[in-house]
């Protein structure tokens, strides 16, 4: 960073595992941000249209549409720490995560225009097992970049406010995808739930996916250097001692660094929280505002400001730390949740002012904690050696798949609890009020609690800029496992 009069910072000078601290230049910036086209969308996308593409298109009963999400997203629970894991000792042997990155972006467009490829005449057993076989594909995917890509910030050589300038363009990027594939995912469907307008939807969304992660392929370090993991004349492992070094490796990350256990549970709790109310969107422009446009006017309230406001939060972030900024955040939230509440006796237009609240806070949450990651990492480095980002990361995405996925879930369980009826493309169905209520409150008050129950973990992280740049007296005792 530089001051007004042009000065360095000082605090972009000081060193990291991977040499002097230095700020990210446009390019960095502007290439690690276009990923986010990738990872908002994916992450968005699904979401939004998957649970209610299987309830009211395919005809898919509530509670088994929940089976199929969650489990996909299961797989990419247990096979994202191995990703991690294969990431490192790809960086180990070439100096580079490029190529997993590079794979992951190729597939995916394929993959996610597959999963709404669904043939008309197919059942809702042959549709179920269509949806779930190609989204699973796609998640793994997704994986393939989606982790290393996490771990690139710690490895770009960046100082602590480095990391959340870098992270805070990043997070903006993602605002806006989440709010083009939000807001546009719907129109490109069209009106109702046509087999047509989702294959549409699922091909051109799938193909901008791939592009923006391709070009953030680009700016993965090209190589050049071996890590602590490994080099070029360690033999590959078989696939069976892979996973279990794989799930040794994750096992000890979580025992010795509990910044990174309190701030990764933390975001999955958040995670499981943002999931349900992504799920619950679509529902509650059909069934509570009867109004399917609805939904893209809850992401432009949500994301507009979010976007406009992604600047304080760095200022607060740089000012008074990270983690303060993710606390105010969160409670933030947790207010704006608990102002929808009288959604469930009350609809209105009402319900987009709490929603832009919400969106303020979102977009905390959202930037803060991936700026902590690297932080956490790098802190890790310091204290057991370096090259395990992709370690971190792997369970990092792992966790907020989980988190994401879950949400879906117990809203599908909530569904089928309170009697939705499922319908096939064009046909339509009342639903009990009894439904419809529990929409309501799925898209506030337990979202609200669950951000909430977020905070007890929250005020142990622990970590302070000096910890990470290397200005503290001493690294805290208490941040090893073995001490805590």
């Amino acid at each position: 960073m530089t001051h007004a009069t042009g000065a360095p910072d000082p605090r972009d000078e000081l060193s990291t595992p991977h040499g002097p601290a230095r700020r990210p230049d446009a390019r960095t910036i502007a290439g690690y941000a276009a990923g986010s086209v990738g990872t908002g969308g994916f992450g968005t996308l699904p979401g939004l249209v998957l649970l209610v593409f299987l309830t009211d298109a395919l005809a898919v009963p509530a509670a088994v549409a929940g089976l199929i999400v969650t489990g996909a997203k299961v797989w990419d629970v247990l096979v994202d720490p191995f990703i991690g894991y294969a990431s490192d000792r790809d960086l180990a042997r070439t100096g580079s995560r490029r190529r997993f990155m590079t794979v992951g972006a190729l597939a995916l467009p394929v993959l996610f225009a597959l999963t709404f490829a669904v043939p008309a005449a197919a059942g809702p057993t042959a549709a179920a097992l269509w949806v779930l076989v190609a989204f699973l594909l796609a998640a793994t995917a997704f994986s393939l970049f989606q982790v290393p890509y996490i771990a690139l910030p710690a490895e770009l050589g960046l100082s602590y406010d480095g990391r959340t300038r870098l992270l805070a363009w990043r997070v903006a990027a993602l605002a806006t995808a989440i709010l083009l594939f939000g807001a546009g995912g719907p129109v490109l469907r069209g009106e109702g739930d046509s087999l047509s307008g989702y294959l549409l939807m699922g091909a051109v969304c799938g193909v901008l996916l791939g592009a923006g992660m391709l070009v953030t392929a680009r700016i993965a370090p090209r190589g050049g250097h071996a890590t602590a993991v490994g080099t070029a004349a360690v033999p590959a492992p078989t696939a069976r001692a892979a996973w279990l070094t794989a799930v040794r490796e994750t096992v000890a990350a979580l025992r010795r660094s509990r910044p990174f256990r309190t701030l990764l549970a933390a975001f999955v709790l958040q995670a499981l929280a943002t999931g349900l109310m992504l799920a619950g969107a679509a529902y509650v422009a059909r069934h509570v505002l009867r109004d399917e446009a609805a939904v893209s006017l809850l992401f432009a309230a949500l994301i507009a400001p979010a976007l406009a406001c992604m600047p304080l939060w760095t200022r607060l972030a740089r000012r008074d730390g990270k983690e303060r900024g993710f606390v105010v955040a969160t409670v933030l939230f947790a207010v704006a949740t608990l102002g929808m509440v009288p959604l469930a006796w009350v609809p209105g237009a009402w319900v987009y002012v709490p929603t832009a609240l919400a969106g303020v806070a979102y977009a905390g949450m959202q930037a803060l904690p991936l700026a902590m990651l690297p932080d956490v990492i790098a802190h890790d480095a310091r204290s057991h050696g370096d090259g395990h980002g992709g370690t971190f990361s792997g369970i990092w995405t792992a966790g907020e798949t989980a988190g994401m996925a879950l949400g879906p879930a117990i809203l599908s369980v909530v569904l089928a609890a309170t009697g939705y009826v499922s319908t096939r493309a064009g046909e339509t169905a009342a639903q009990p009020a009894s439904a419809v209520d529990a929409i309501a409150l799925s898209f506030s008050v337990v979202p609200a609690a669950l951000v909430l129950l977020s905070l007890v973990p929250l005020v142990r992280y622990g970590l302070r800029r000096g910890d990470i740049d290397g200005t503290a007296t001493k690294l805290p005792h208490d941040h090893d496992g073995a001490a805590a």
